[in-house]
């Protein structure tokens, strides 16, 4: 038998790298194209495989996860549930978390399939960055530990706010990304609901689940499971999560979970008596004693007035479609170095000056960049957070096949006149009915939220219409 001849190394590399671009599989509406690379993007339950994929409308990389139902049976009966459940996670919109981009039903005669999209952690996953920084004996900066807690209660917060709340209940180093510019997300925040809505999915690979629930078991609440859990669950996961993040690790010594001693030992080993008290804090034993995520995110340790800077940057950001693309750029240059920006003067010594000269485009330019991908949150004071819109779940398969874009498409300007026009708001959704001149009608909608200063037509007006290059009203 003749022995196959070995491939160079740079030759073979090449071979491996296209057979592992070789598309295996698309979606239905052609945009997602599943490869054979098999990735890891946190332990959710269910799921039999997270491949590697392409979005071709964007031209990034996405994960494909499939979860196999070997008994058709089983998946009519949760079908309905399965729907409502990935429905609701396509309106989870936060920077802090791996965004959920799509999901559809492959049926087939032998098995029934739900594959679902999302976003694509290429820096990986916090716990190997805290292996790396420790290998190279580097200690934790201590702004960039804020820095990352801030992040990570923002997204809880915001999850733990939606009606109904999203309890995460998998919240590990493990499931917590880092990217390269910084920013923290948090993945398999749909962990909970599948534990729920999948208990007959397929068992593939429950032998490495369990594994992973043994190595992780430190960061479950001593409640988890005993009953109805809460967002304290998620409170004690984050505070090992932070504490880890201050020490790089937690030395299980061996065995094969981490020891209440060795996290003890951990916590008292922290120099810092505000970052101590802070971790402890979310490690009490009893559950309704932990504080709040957006109570934590004005504990002492992380909380600080934000300034002007910081303000002005989110409102910037905010409204940036009403600016001139480049308009921080050429503000810029027309300013005089020497000018004085601002102002302190102080009666009893000589004041202060802040001229232009003192601000660096560059910087200024990566300052805006770090705001727009949520490395500085701005918390707000109110004890609420924003919700997510309910979607309905009757949507057709065309509509559920269309994948909007960011990208804006060039529009033309309406010029049909308009003969009758109906306004209907329901369910904090306002919709705009125009008759026009030739039987050809339109009809705008946009989701509007509760306001004291925008009236729903000043909203209408803004966000809809203006885009539409349609005045009528």
């Amino acid at each position: 038998m003749s022995v196959p001849e070995r491939k160079s190394g740079s030759e073979g590399k090449e071979e491996e790298s296209e057979d592992e671009s070789e598309v295996l599989e698309e979606s239905p509406c052609g945009r997602w194209q599943k490869r054979k690379e098999q990735v890891s993007q946190g332990n959710v339950p269910g799921v039999e495989s997270a491949s590697l994929a392409m979005d071709t409308e964007e031209g990034v990389e996405v994960v494909w996860n499939e979860v196999l139902f070997s008994d058709k049976k089983v998946f009519k009966a949760q079908e309905e549930k399965i729907k409502e459940m990935f429905e609701n996670l396509m309106q989870v919109e936060h920077p802090n978390i791996v965004k959920f981009h799509k999901y559809w039903l492959d049926m087939k005669e032998s098995q029934a399939r739900v594959i679902f999209i999302t976003e694509y952690m290429s820096s990986g996953s916090l716990k190997q960055f805290l292996k790396k920084t420790k290998k190279n004996h580097k200690t934790m900066n201590v702004k960039a530990w804020k820095r990352w807690c801030t992040q990570i209660l923002s997204a809880l917060s915001y999850l733990h706010s939606c009606d109904p709340p999203i309890i995460h209940g998998n919240l590990t180093c493990d499931t917590i990304f880092i990217q390269h510019n910084g920013l923290i997300k948090i993945g398999s925040v749909w962990h909970r609901l599948f534990v729920n809505v999948f208990p007959d999915a397929s068992v593939h690979g429950k032998g490495r689940q369990h594994r992973d629930e043994q190595r992780n078991l430190h960061f479950f609440a001593p409640e988890y499971g005993a009953g109805e859990d809460d967002y304290a669950i998620d409170i004690f996961s984050f505070g090992i999560c932070a504490l880890e993040m201050a020490v790089l690790e937690i030395q299980a010594n061996g065995d094969t979970a981490v020891s209440k001693e060795a996290i003890v030992n951990a916590g008292q080993s922290l120099e810092d008596p505000l970052m101590r008290e802070f971790t402890q804090s979310c490690l009490r034993h009893e559950a309704k004693l932990r504080p709040t995520a957006h109570d934590l995110l004005f504990h002492r340790v992380l909380f600080e007035v934000h300034s002007l800077k910081l303000l002005a940057a989110h409102c910037l950001i905010n409204n940036q479609y009403l600016l001139p693309e480049n308009c921080v750029e050429e503000k810029t240059k027309s300013f005089d170095p020497n000018a004085v920006m601002a102002e302190i003067k102080h009666e009893d010594r000589p004041g202060v000056q802040l001229k232009y000269s003192h601000v660096s485009p560059l910087e200024l330019d990566k300052f805006l960049e770090d705001v727009k991908n949520g490395i500085y949150p701005l918390m707000n004071f109110a004890s609420t957070r924003p919700q997510p819109v309910s979607r309905a779940l009757s949507l057709s398969q065309e509509q559920v096949e269309t994948v909007k874009t960011p990208t804006p498409e060039p529009q033309e300007t309406e010029t049909r006149k308009v003969s009758l026009s109906t306004c209907l708001h329901q369910h904090n959704c306002l919709s705009l009915f125009l008759k026009m001149d030739d039987k050809l009608h339109r009809q705008l909608s946009c989701d509007i939220f509760p306001s004291k200063f925008t009236s729903p037509v000043t909203y209408l007006k803004k966000n809809t219409l203006y885009s539409e290059n349609i005045w009528v009203l």
